[in-house]
């Protein structure tokens, strides 16, 4: 593969970082004291195509690719993490689950708004006790003539309260059993459709996280995506690619506390000289420099693959897992190199401390990255 970057991607990457600067920045830890989500802010990235990044011209998106996917991811989330999530979630997991699955009609009647964030996008699969035991979820779809009827609880749904439009995985069959979910999308005002409680979070405190509700909410076949029973194997396809973007969000993170941690031991004097000229610091922002530069490679494969539509299963489940591990570790070491400085929200560190944790969490635990990589290396 080839490891220069297309001009399209550094273009897009520069149009991205200038926004972070710009309208990102300013506001970082005014946001993140106050859990606030900024909608506008989501509104203003969509009419640069940020929104849709993924979404072909012909329903309204930029048309671009998975290098530059990954590239902008990991220009915003350099700047936040928190808008770097809700960013890769609009993105990899209500938005391209439509592009994937529906039918013509779906895809024209709301991949446009979304990929202009006039609609914010929201996915739920996780519910209360069935994380990583997706198969044994209790929301439910049940067939009522050509209409189906919704109830049920999912929770940690990124834009849970204010997403304009959801897609939701019910369970259409047995518990535990084949072929027993199917994906709905389901709109905001919807009769029985409901936001709950809001989780206040350690890290990346913008980003909205919230429970969706479903009390008796009847929707039309209409708004079934795909056939009947194929849900969780769609969500497994849907979350190949999204971890590709987790991978990008968490190595965003770890430039981030990186190149923080470089300029603040050059400024840092102790015994009249810079710490960076001490072995501790320099030898630590050298694992830094080296662990960063080797997620970047397993995400840019992962990419490559994508792009060459081939099996990324194993790859992305890898980069995720990678890169997720390091941003926690770069982030870790970031706070002791500013030492008791870092530990205080007037410097940036502490705060990708608190979100890198998330990568190794949201879209499969460190745990279940393992558990995909060992049964790809097995079977």
């Amino acid at each position: 593969m080839n490891f220069q970057p297309s001009e399209t991607t550094l273009h897009v990457a520069a149009a991205a970082r200038d926004f972070a600067e710009q309208h990102i920045r300013p506001h970082v830890m005014e946001w993140d004291e106050a859990q606030h989500f900024p909608i506008d802010t989501f509104r203003a990235m969509g009419q640069l195509g940020l929104m849709g990044v993924l979404v072909p011209h012909e329903y309204g998106g930029a048309g671009l690719g998975y290098f530059e996917y990954n590239a902008i991811i990991q220009e915003i989330a350099k700047v936040c993490g928190s808008v770097g999530l809700s960013l890769a979630a609009h993105n990899s997991l209500c938005t391209n689950h439509i592009l994937t699955f529906g039918n013509e009609a779906q895809k024209r009647r709301w991949l446009p708004k979304l990929a202009t964030a006039e609609h914010i996008g929201a996915w739920g699969l996780t519910e209360p006790n069935t994380g990583s035991d997706a198969g044994n979820m209790k929301t439910t779809a049940v067939k009522d003539g050509d209409h189906w009827v919704l109830n049920g609880t999912k929770n940690w749904i990124t834009h849970g309260k204010s997403g304009d439009i959801a897609v939701v995985i019910a369970r259409t069959g047995e518990p535990r059993t084949s072929g027993n979910a199917t994906a709905f999308v389901v709109e905001r005002g919807t009769p029985g459709f409901a936001a709950g409680k809001k989780e206040n979070k350690l890290g990346m405190r913008a980003s909205e996280t919230a429970e969706m509700i479903f009390d008796n909410c009847r929707i039309p076949d209409s708004q079934r995506l795909g056939e009947v029973g194929d849900g969780f194997r769609q969500s497994l396809k849907i979350l190949d690619g999204g971890r590709i973007s987790i991978a990008a969000l968490a190595q965003g993170i770890a430039r981030g506390a990186f190149e923080a941690s470089v300029q603040y031991s050059k400024e840092r004097h102790q015994f009249d000289q810079p710490i960076s000229n001490f072995q501790g610091i320099s030898f630590k922002l050298a694992d830094m420099a080296t662990e960063i530069a080797a997620a970047e490679l397993l995400i840019q494969q992962a990419c490559y693959l994508k792009e060459t539509h081939q099996k990324v299963t194993e790859q992305s489940a890898m980069a995720k897992y990678y890169a997720s591990e390091v941003a926690v570790k770069v982030s870790t070491d970031a706070v002791q190199i500013f030492g008791g400085y870092g530990y205080t929200k007037d410097f940036p560190v502490e705060k990708y401390y608190r979100d890198s944790k998330l990568c190794t969490i949201g879209e499969g635990t460190s745990e279940i990255q393992k558990l995909v990589i060992a049964r790809e290396v097995l079977s």
